[in-house]
């Protein structure tokens, strides 16, 4: 009998999957092998279902897709009989207990153990007890070349059921966790404090690998790590870039210790969120099979902040600008677009809206008889723009990047069917401060795989002037909205806290607008369940966290 070795070099992959494409993902796991193998790795932990992507969602439903999943675990598994590196591999699958979302440990060109997921999240962006469900048994360690494992998925690690503790208990040396943990700002911290957690209560050092990349309106940004049985930091791997890395880990008297391993930093807030931003569009599109994009660049900070994601994810030849001007279009946006346009280097083409506009208007000349001019011609204005851009869509192929903050998505100040209209909204978890952040901070820096130029692409006079729809005469935000401070910290304070309308008032807020705010976000929770999709950036986004009715007369009048 062999003896058990003194040193396991662990490979983490932290890659970028895509939902369903099965073949897709089993081959980029069988070239992660053999690099890892380059390496000299002797075992390869992939993420959560990393064979089916994450999350899945309802395809787990689907009997020939966990069959498909199945099969593709199987065919890696043969792989492994030449004797490289095993392999934890993340996969639903079927058994009598129901479906499950698992681990298969592959080595020796066989399948050598199966672990299920025991705690399964439902909450925010996670519903996966709707479609799966738990390990019938509390899961024991596996013995991988005389090494016991214990592999916790995800969940199994942040909740209540001392799943890493019970691991240890029954002999685990080592936790390993594949995880797809979504991006929030501030996450990074969250992951290893939870990690740190389960190192005390079981002893042992924990390996977090995480997912990379955009699924949805869902980022996954790596940031894979080891803590020790010291509950120190033993590794960190980058944050939203792939990488397949060899960690080196020794057996002492008093345990596993991660010997050697990367120690990346993590990026500052206002870089975290711009990568988020650019990572999660730039699949968008990729996974989704568009050639290109188009927007509208109104010579405004919200689509200014677009153009430059979508030149940094795509590339310039890639990204089409339009500005759409009408009476009310100042001289300054047209400057201002046509500036920004030029340092993105990405195409820019007008396309006055005068004719059109004033033809929806002659046409209802007679049905809008006796009525005063209001909000209506204005919506016709922005209805006209997303005419013309979802025109372009359909004539070229390019998918309409919207442009719309998590300001004005609070409060419906936003067009349905007009600037609303688009496939994805990069910004749309962005309140309109974090906003003015990210131009700010993209001005001085570029992010590290964007396809951008460096220096000013987003000018200072679109930073600089007050925000406008420019849709009427001097118009600007501030004559509909309070001031974006005021209105900012209320939303935050009614979305990301739910808290009590006394309690804002006490941060120094009047009543009347906290009621006001409070007032347009309910009502406007119909026109965003119409909106498109866009990357989470906060920790309750609009959608898969913040499910609240459209018939809704609660009203907090405390």
């Amino acid at each position: 009998m062999n003896a058990a070795p003194d040193i396991l070099r662990i490979a983490v992959a932290q890659l970028n999957p895509t939902v369903g494409d099965v073949a897709g993902n089993l081959a980029k796991a069988r070239e992660a092998r053999a690099d890892a193998a380059r390496q000299g790795a002797d075992l390869v932990l992939f993420t959560e279902l990393f064979i089916a992507g994450y999350p899945p969602e309802d395809l787990v439903m689907k009997p020939a897709f966990v069959d498909a999943c199945e099969k593709a675990v199987a065919e890696l598994a043969a792989d492994t009989a030449d004797g490289g590196p095993g392999v934890i591999m993340g996969t639903p699958l079927s058994r009598e207990s129901g479906i499950h979302n698992s681990v298969m440990v592959l080595d020796g060109g066989t399948i050598i153990a199966e672990r299920h997921k025991l705690d399964l999240p439902n909450y925010g962006e996670f519903d996966e007890k709707r479609v799966f469900q738990p390990g019938p048994n509390m899961p024991g360690p596996v013995n991988f070349r005389g090494v016991r494992l214990g592999i916790p998925i995800c969940e199994d690690i942040w909740g209540k059921l001392d799943v890493c503790e019970t691991l240890a208990e029954s002999g685990a040396e080592i936790l390993l966790v594949p995880n797809g943990s979504p991006y929030y700002r501030g996450k990074v911290e969250v992951r290893q404090q939870v990690a740190i957690v389960q190192v005390i209560d079981s002893g042992l050092p924990l390996l977090y690998a995480n997912m990379l990349g955009g699924q949805d309106e869902l980022v996954f940004d790596g940031a894979s790590f080891a803590i020790q049985a010291d509950k120190s930091l033993a590794f960190q791997m980058s944050q939203f870039e792939e990488a397949v890395t060899v960690t080196t880990w020794r057996r002492t008297a008093d345990g596993w210790v991660c010997a050697e391993g990367p120690m990346s930093l993590i990026p500052e807030k206002e870089e975290a969120d711009y990568r988020a931003c650019m990572l999660g569009l730039r699949d968008y599109v990729n996974k989704n099979g568009f050639k290109n994009v188009v927007l509208g660049l109104s010579g405004g900070v919200d689509s200014a902040l677009c153009a430059a994601l979508a030149v940094d994810a795509l590339g310039e030849e890639r990204v089409r600008a339009v500005m759409m001007p009408y009476r009310y279009t100042s001289k300054e946006s047209l400057k201002d677009a046509e500036d920004c346009a030029r340092a993105l280097g990405c195409r820019y083409d007008i396309v006055p809206i005068f004719e059109p506009v004033e033809g929806f208007n002659h046409a209802l000349t007679q049905l809008f008889e006796g009525t005063q001019e209001g909000v209506t011609e204005e919506n016709l204005q922005s209805r006209t723009r997303g005419t013309l851009l979802m025109a372009i869509s359909n004539k070229f192929g390019s998918m309409v990047v919207t442009t719309g903050n998590k300001s004005e998505m609070s409060v419906g100040y936003a067009t349905l069917y007009g600037d609303m209209n688009g496939g994805f909204n990069p910004i749309k978890d962005l309140y309109k401060l974090q906003v003015y952040a990210l131009c700010r901070w993209r001005n001085g820096h570029v992010p590290p795989g964007a396809l951008g130029p460096s220096g000013e692409v987003i000018p200072v006079s679109i930073i600089d002037k007050a925000p406008s729809a420019e849709l009427r005469e001097n118009q600007t935000d501030q004559d509909s909205l309070p001031p974006y401070p005021v209105l900012d910290d209320i939303l935050e304070c009614l979305v990301e806290n739910d808290m009590a309308v006394d309690d804002i008032v006490a941060r120094g807020h009047s009543r009347e607008t906290v009621h006001r705010v409070e007032h347009l976000l309910y009502i406007a929770e119909y026109k965003r369940r119409q909106a498109a999709p866009g990357v989470k950036i906060t920790k309750k986004n609009f959608g898969r966290d913040r499910r609240y009715p459209i018939t809704n007369r609660f009203r907090d009048r405390t």
